[in-house]
């Protein structure tokens, strides 16, 4: 059905959008809550400006499973600028430094190795991260230094695609929350001492969520009436998906909508776990199990 025809239902759900190059993670969130329709929309991790690719986007009661999507693992694939660094560590920053310098393949492979794990990975100067209250980013730009703290950064993937032309490399790399792609670009460069930055960065993948399953960004922007947009809406219980699932009887299901705790004596789930738990096929609530009761933390709400 048209999404023109939905305008009185609520939507909840989760979108999976393509994003270009050149806009804002935050304006392609407004447009999405207006052409759904939607009072509540919000995204599962930031894409930068520049950057291209997966966007997830929950509305309504799927906001409520938002931090399990952005704690989930993400998939990049980037070309890295080789003998020089920018002040912004991209494409889009002024250079401030360039040595000539090449490495071989098999630098860049040896390289590369140092990278894959658990690293300490420290945040862009032009960055998200909150510094006394302020973003890193904002300092950046008044001129002001910085010191950002590097943090815990799992890299489960990091693999070498080839080469681009002389001086450009493509990689693919998956990793786990709060991982910056022009910081791996960065420190590579600065490793193999011919210093590096990132260009076409695109996300694959986030979570459950695939580029090749989801929205061009150019639909969104079409207003014909038999735009069928909400065709590509997907249900809201995959923001759980690295939770398990406990089934609940509808008895259950009312108690735990009024916030009731509920008992799952037969429940082989490890104790203090968190847990979503459904009736019908549809999230109730999400929260922890503690001595084989079920103690809600955020209550769904779908129609």
């Amino acid at each position: 059905m048209p999404a023109s025809q939905h305008s009185n239902k609520k939507i909840s759900g989760w979108l999976a959008v393509n994003k270009p190059p050149g806009i804002s993670s935050t304006s392609v969130v407004n447009l999405a809550k207006r052409v759904f329709k939607s009072k509540k929309a919000g995204h599962a991790g930031t894409l930068d400006k520049p950057a291209s690719g997966l966007l997830a986007i929950a509305f309504g009661e799927a906001t409520k499973t938002i931090p399990f999507i952005t704690d989930s693992f993400k998939g990049y694939r980037f070309v890295v600028n080789l003998g020089a660094s920018t002040d912004t560590d991209d494409a889009t920053g002024t250079i401030i430094d360039q040595t000539g310098i090449i490495p071989s393949e098999q630098q860049i492979l040896e390289g590369l190795e140092e990278f894959k794990g658990v690293i300490l990975q420290t945040p862009p100067r032009y960055s998200s991260v909150k510094i006394d209250g302020q973003r890193a980013y904002q300092l950046a730009v008044k001129g002001k230094e910085v010191e950002i703290k590097p943090r815990p950064l799992t890299v489960r993937r990091l693999e070498f695609k080839g080469w681009v032309s002389e001086n450009q490399i493509e990689l693919e790399m998956d990793c786990g929350k709060g991982g910056y792609v022009r910081a791996i670009a960065r420190d590579l460069g600065a490793n193999l001492g011919c210093l590096a930055h990132v260009d076409n960065l695109t996300r694959l993948w986030s979570g459950p969520f695939d580029i090749s399953d989801s929205l061009p960004f150019a639909k969104l922007t079409e207003t014909t009436p038999d735009t069928q947009l909400l065709d590509w809406l997907l249900p809201l219980e995959l923001g759980f998906h690295t939770l398990p699932e406990i089934t609940c009887s509808l008895s259950q299901a009312n108690g735990i909508r009024n916030g009731m705790p509920a008992s799952f004596p037969d429940s082989l789930i490890k104790d203090n776990s968190e847990v979503w738990v459904s009736w019908n096929n549809c999230a109730i609530a999400w929260g922890h199990i503690v001595d084989h009761v079920f103690n809600p933390k955020r209550i769904i709400l779908q129609d």
